[in-house]
């Protein structure tokens, strides 16, 4: 079973930054696209970014520019670095696989960007 711990959220305010993180407990972590999600309130989960390696990464266009995503594989983690924030990031952001996504989410790390 997969299993997913996202940390590093909080408050901030707008122009603001944070850096998030995911464990996840998955064999061979390296050979993965992962991804982090976030859900806004009353709104669908979305995709922001993915990462197979440090030169193959993507990103959703509302976050290009902004936010950074990288990974450790010898610590099997994710980060995701967010900077110039804006009140329409806040919202819970999660990891998993980035191509097909498992039922098996974490709780998430809330964000919330207000002043």
């Amino acid at each position: 079973q997969v299993q997913f711990v996202e940390s590093g959220g909080g408050l901030v305010q707008p122009g603001g930054s944070l850096r998030l993180s995911c464990a996840a407990s998955i064999i061979n972590f390296g050979i993965y696209t992962m991804g982090w999600y976030r859900q806004a309130p009353g709104k669908q989960r979305e995709l922001v970014a993915l990462i197979l390696s440090a030169s193959n990464t993507n990103y959703a266009n509302s976050v290009k520019g902004r936010f950074t995503i990288s990974r450790d594989n010898a610590k099997n983690t994710v980060y995701l670095q967010m900077n110039s924030l804006k009140p329409e990031d806040t919202g819970v952001y999660y990891c998993n696989y980035g191509l097909n996504p498992v039922n098996d989410w974490g709780q998430g790390t809330q964000v919330t960007v207000s002043s």
